[in-house]
């Protein structure tokens, strides 16, 4: 298991100041285990299915993705983002803003959506964040942790792993 850490910087389809976090090879095989892992970090898994096909960010919610099964390719950053690969056992986490749209996948591909507790009514924006939107993104409490129970404190300059955009 490792994180990666990921500064998107895609105006209007990325977190103003948070980066995307991908801890690979982290949650067990069983679901069940997979969704108890985040609920002991105070993230409740809401779905289970696969992500949109279409770039989309939530501007009122941290979203934590778990994968189930299968493998896929996914675009972080909205229209001009880049790919990322993503097997069983990765735990994705995307801060509010994050664009994201799914472009291939795997017949078995599963995955699950997690949420800080408060969270769980997310909204699905299809466009750039406005000045509106982007003021109601960082407005977002953040959680003490991601849903591995790592602190968001611990991501300084110098713990960024990758960067994606220009």
């Amino acid at each position: 298991m490792h994180r990666e850490t990921l500064r998107l910087l895609m105006p209007g389809w990325s977190h103003p100041t948070l980066p995307v976090i991908l801890h690979r090879g982290l949650l067990p095989p069983d679901p069940d285990r997979a969704e108890a892992h985040v609920a002991r970090h105070g993230w409740r898994a809401l779905w289970r299915d696969g992500v949109f096909d279409y770039d989309h960010f939530h501007s009122n919610a941290f979203e934590a993705l778990g994968v189930l099964s299968g493998r896929a390719r996914l675009r972080l950053g909205g229209p001009e983002g880049q790919p990322v690969d993503v097997a069983p056992g990765d735990l994705l986490i995307l801060p509010p803003g994050t664009g994201h749209a799914r472009m291939e996948a795997s017949e078995d591909f599963l995955l699950f959506g997690a949420y800080p507790e408060g969270q769980g009514e997310w909204d699905i924006c299809r466009a750039p964040a406005d000045p509106v939107t982007a003021e109601r993104i960082a407005a977002v409490p953040r959680p003490a942790t991601d849903a591995a129970g790592a602190p968001w404190e611990a991501l300084g300059p110098g713990a960024v792993a990758g960067r994606i955009g220009t």
